[in-house]
């Protein structure tokens, strides 16, 4: 079993930065590919960054292109560097973890096996 546990959600003004971490734990070995979703209020839970195992470049939803990058210094430490963040931008963010490298649908939820708690992020002025 994996553990996922993120940090770093706050309350910032639009414009502003934040960065979350995610830290694995368990068995760690089982995982590949990893991502940040998000989950707004009334909203579905939708993809925003993947990486793969890897030189394969990360994938970012088009609405954070250019904002946000997704980064793990270690096997099991994931980062997600948010800037230029916007009202919509604000949502409960969540870690996830595949147990495989090769995903053909990358930003669905389905080909994830583990999921963290979450942290909030607010953007507000």
């Amino acid at each position: 079993q994996v553990q996922l546990v993120e940090s770093g959600g706050g309350s910032v003004q639009p414009g502003g930065s934040l960065r979350l971490s995610c830290a694995a734990s368990g068995y760690t070995d089982n995982m590949h590919s990893m991502a940040w979703f998000r989950q707004a209020p009334g909203k579905g839970r939708e993809g925003v960054a993947v990486i793969y195992p890897g030189a394969e470049p990360a994938d970012y939803v088009d609405s954070v292109k250019g904002r946000f990058t997704i980064s793990r210094d270690t096997k099991t430490t994931l980062y997600l560097q948010m800037n230029d963040l916007k009202p919509e931008d604000t949502a409960m963010y969540y870690c996830a973890a595949a147990t495989t490298g090769r995903l053909s649908a990358p930003f669905e939820q389905y080909e994830y096996n583990y999921w963290g708690q979450g942290t909030q992020v607010t953007v507000s002025s």
